[in-house]
């Protein structure tokens, strides 16, 4: 590959968010059924997604996003940068889901998102 020469590859994702992975990591996990489960990882079974580019949306767990809330994890709608959102631990994974739609779908089913996270 020469060098100064930009490649671009090509991405099915529609939108991305943008999820702490320092405050995941300070509430181990703290979503889903035990609370043991990243949001990251919540995200990606509810929205049913692939693997890297191949899917319909991104979750991408990031460094640090500098907020730091207690009990919470900073996420991003890359979509609305003007809006950070704070998910309380424990925080219903249909809201959260509704949330980042714009409020205008119906969010998945309880035993869909489970199903998600026992294949992962």
């Amino acid at each position: 590959m020469e060098a100064g020469v930009i490649r671009v590859l090509a991405s099915r994702w529609q939108g991305s968010v943008l999820v702490c992975g320092k405050c995941s990591k300070k509430l181990a996990g703290g979503f889903g059924d035990k609370r043991r489960t990243p949001l990251a990882k919540l995200l990606r079974a509810a929205f049913g997604l692939k693997k890297g580019r191949k899917a319909d949306r991104g979750v991408v767990e990031v460094k640090c996003l500098g907020v730091c809330p207690k009990n919470a994890v900073v996420m991003i709608d890359a979509a609305k940068p003007d809006r950070w959102m704070l998910v309380p631990a424990g925080a219903d994974v249909g809201e959260i889901v509704t949330t980042l739609r714009g409020g205008d779908a119906a969010p998945p089913s309880p035993s869909r998102v489970e199903d998600g996270l026992k294949a992962a």
